[in-house]
């Protein structure tokens, strides 16, 4: 790491400022014929002004008019009010903004939360207009519609409200890796595969920053635990970090090149990654070949200077002894200021190309109502279908139904904390019903929505706005009641909710498993109605993985909507009634326990010390000092159970449809690029309604030298709506990266002889057809420049 730093300082200070900050050159205006604004007010066209000059070259310009104390500001935000949750007076609500520059006419850029929608406050002081956003479905429910043209689609419309409210940085997508089911946040993140997050985000990316606006993917990286997050210490063996936690975000940035990059609170293998020259430096931009700008978490870190040897670019929100310390160490000669400029350089590339500096017209109303039709659209698709006997769903739109379960009533369209949306409705499950003129029994109904208005008012004020309430307790229908909804009604439904945010990870009891209240109305609602011959179907409307092994039987049919935005009861809706012919699919294992999972006895880490320590400004973050081993190495989630033969309850990438597919045709055609082929599959409905399916490939590798997963997610595609006895054929790319494996000895990705099977099918323990090519020689793919070592190497399990 030492060696690096002082490589990349030297570069900086022999380069100077031609190389990081630029010239103090002016051009007069009669020189230039484009036209432009003196922000300054010197009467003479500085190169920053210059819109005919290349953005590299207006930035170093800028730089170079910059003070020590103005750089200072620029490399920090402008702080943080805990009652806005946020620091904009352009965009109350925000969750932060740089600093503007009056002087020489430099805005503050607006940086606002996500990701599953814009979060900004939905009112103002002085002001009857309302500032609502789109609640759009959680990056669990979009990865699972595996489909990232629609997911593009999801961030054009994110991008228009980004762009509209007059915001420049998306703080958005998340893709940390579903590590272990109890993580609070896994709702904000896509999968437990690096392809299908790396994939998806790339989708969020470009479709937001086709409006000219920014996204900032984050955290990275392996912020995979709330629990003491800014103390806590991932340690990674090398392998496991590249394969898993990092290649995702190496994927993202190949297809997508976002503006920014958030670091996360969490040191791996000893440092805080925003602290981190080898991670930010070495590993992002000259291994990944990233060309934005890396700014922290709100408050991570413990040392400014640091951060910004490192490549930290911008510490958020900023505070003002964060600026102080970064000019006291460069006024002691411990930081050279040609650090800063490079630093800067990143930063007013972004702000040079952002909506405030160029004087955007932001109009504060984008097409609200479109982007619920595009919201609508995505939780349909991602809704995944588990469980459907006897053909319980489609209904037909005459059944009449009754409704149980308390978030039947009081639908959760998304999770908590930054990752929250202020939208201007939610649509219950019981709305969507009505919406579809589904008949719902009132009386039922009336019970319901008069016991939770009680419970309501029983529960305290929020603390704060972070803090996670705890859930009403579960309606207990009495046994009239219940005789009465068998007798009017022709399906019971029941809906099992959760919810999860920032701050605190989930619980295995009442969370992970369902409560006493639970599983004595799923019982119970489920004895009498098929007492009468009729169909119960449980829904799941929740951010995360709960278990289902010890009930599923009670039950005829088992949906899961996720948390699908404001729309989700309408989307729900169009799924139950066969309107959406279900084609979501896991992007997460669902284990048949908890203790299943190979970092259960280890998450969320262990206590270094028993001190409790808190953050120093907001007083919020607490926790103590810990250290999480990550001994799964490279099998996460369907890795480890496929590898070591555990069962699951429903295995990744699985799901029903109401119509029946058949793969077959499966060729594979190699490419001029060794160990690069084209799987092409066809792809047929048997069945008697249209419907989509997802395909996906993954490879066997032979057993060589290196650990491998039984079988890796190498491609997947969706075929477009298939009418009955329709065919598609689906042609998929792997690279020979795919394909490979890290070799730490080497130090590079090796794709090793030997025989290679492609395996496509509808699951990762689905396969319809497989396919063998032989690759004869080893092939080194690509070599590293970092070495990413814990301080001790991790006893990892192995299935051998």
């Amino acid at each position: 790491m030492t060696s690096f730093f002082k490589r990349t300082l030297l570069a900086c200070a022999v380069a100077g400022v031609s190389a990081c900050g630029g010239s103090n050159t002016t051009s007069n205006t009669s020189s230039v014929e484009a036209a432009f604004t003196d922000r300054n007010q010197n009467g003479v066209m500085d190169d920053y002004e210059n819109p005919a000059l290349d953005v590299t070259s207006r930035a170093k310009n800028l730089i170079s008019l910059l003070s020590l104390e103005q750089k200072a500001h620029l490399l920090t935000g402008t702080g943080f009010q805990l009652n806005n949750v946020g620091g904009s007076e352009k965009v109350p609500g925000a969750a932060g903004s740089t600093f503007a520059i009056p002087e020489l006419g430099i805005p503050a850029m607006v940086l606002a939360d996500g990701p599953a929608g814009l979060r900004i406050s939905p009112t103002r002081d002085n002001d009857t207009a309302s500032y609502f956003a789109t609640a759009f479905p959680i990056a669990t429910a979009l990865a699972s519609t595996w489909n990232t043209a629609l997911v593009t689609q999801v961030g054009d419309a994110m991008g228009e409200e980004v762009k509209e409210y007059g915001v420049d940085l998306f703080l958005a997508p998340g893709m940390n890796i579903h590590a272990n089911p109890l993580a609070g946040r896994n709702f904000e993140y896509y999968s437990e595969d690096p392809l299908v997050s790396g994939l998806m985000a790339a989708s969020i990316v470009n479709g937001v920053e086709a409006h000219g606006v920014g996204t900032t993917i984050k955290h990275f990286v392996a912020n995979n635990a709330e629990t003491s997050r800014m103390w806590l210490d991932a340690h990674i063996n090398e392998q496991a970090y590249r394969e898993i936690y990092l290649r995702g975000f190496e994927i993202a940035i190949e297809a997508s090149q976002p503006w920014a990059i958030m670091t996360s609170y969490n040191k791996v293998n000893g440092v805080y990654t925003s602290q981190d020259e080898v991670l930010l430096e070495t590993v992002l931009r000259d291994e990944f070949g990233y060309e934005g700008l890396v700014m922290t978490d709100w408050f991570a870190g413990d040392s400014a200077p640091a951060q910004m040897q490192a490549g930290n670019d911008l510490i958020m929100p900023g505070m003002p002894d964060q600026r102080q310390a970064i000019i006291d160490a460069v006024n002691n000669g411990t930081l050279l200021e040609t650090t800063l400029d490079c630093n800067l350089q990143r930063i007013v590339e972004t702000l040079l190309k952002s909506p405030s500096y160029n004087d955007y017209a932001y109009s504060n109303q984008p097409d609200l109502d479109a982007h619920a039709q595009v919201a609508r659209q995505a939780a349909a698709e991602g809704v995944v279908l588990l469980k459907n006997t006897n053909h319980a769903l489609p209904i037909q739109s005459d059944t009449k139904i009754a409704a149980f379960g308390n978030t039947s009533y009081d639908f959760i369209a998304g999770g908590t904390g930054s990752g929250d949306v202020n939208e201007a409705y939610t649509v219950s499950l019981v709305d969507g019903l009505n919406n579809a003129n589904v008949p719902v029994f009132e009386p039922l109904k009336e019970a319901y929505t008069a016991f939770m208005a009680a419970e309501a008012a029983k529960r305290p004020p929020k603390k704060h706005f972070f803090e996670l309430q705890s859930p009403l307790p579960e309606f207990s229908v009495p046994e009239a009641l219940l005789s009465d909804a068998v007798e009017a009604s022709d399906v019971g439904l029941i809906t099992i909710g959760r919810n999860a945010g920032e701050f605190q990870d989930r619980k295995l009891d009442a969370d992970f498993n369902l409560t006493d209240a639970e599983l004595s109305m799923i019982a119970q609602v489920s004895a009498a109605y098929h007492k009468a011959g009729k169909p119960v179907v449980a829904v799941l409307n929740t951010g995360g993985v709960v278990e289902v092994a010890s009930w599923r039987e009670h039950v005829d049919a088992i949906v899961l909507p996720w948390q699908g935005g404001q729309e989700a009861g309408n989307a729900l809706v169009d799924v139950l009634t066969g309107k959406v012919n279900p084609s979501g699919r896991l992007a997460t294992t669902f284990p048949l326990a908890y203790s299943d999972n190979p970092t259960a006895t280890v998450f969320p880490g262990k206590p270094t010390s028993e001190e409790t320590v808190k953050d120093p400004y907001i007083g919020l973050f607490v926790g103590k000092h810990m250290q999480f081993d990550y001994v799964d190495g490279i099998y996460v989630g369907y890795r480890y159970y496929d590898t070591f033969n555990v069962p699951v309850a429903y295995e990744f990438g699985y799901g029903l449809s109401y119509t029946d597919f058949s793969i077959s045709k499966v060729t594979v055609q190699p490419s001029e690029n060794p160990a690069e082929f084209t799987i092409k599959a066809a792809v047929s409905n048997k069945g008697k309604l249209p419907g989509k399916e997802v395909v996906q490939v993954y490879v066997t590798a032979p057993a060589g030298n290196l650990p491998k997963a039984s079988k890796s997610l190498v491609a997947f595609n969706k075929t477009a709506s298939l009418q009955p006895d329709s065919t598609e054929m689906l042609t998929f790319s792997v690279t020979a990266k795919q394909l490979a494996s890290f070799s730490e000895q080497q130090r590079a990705w090796v794709v090793e002889a030997g025989d290679y099977t492609f395996h496509v099918g509808h699951s990762s323990q689905n396969i319809a057809q497989q396919v063998t090519v032989n690759i004869p020689e080893s092939i080194v793919v690509e070599k590293v420049l970092a070495t990413l070592t814990p301080p001790a190497p991790v006893a990892e399990i192995s299935p051998q």
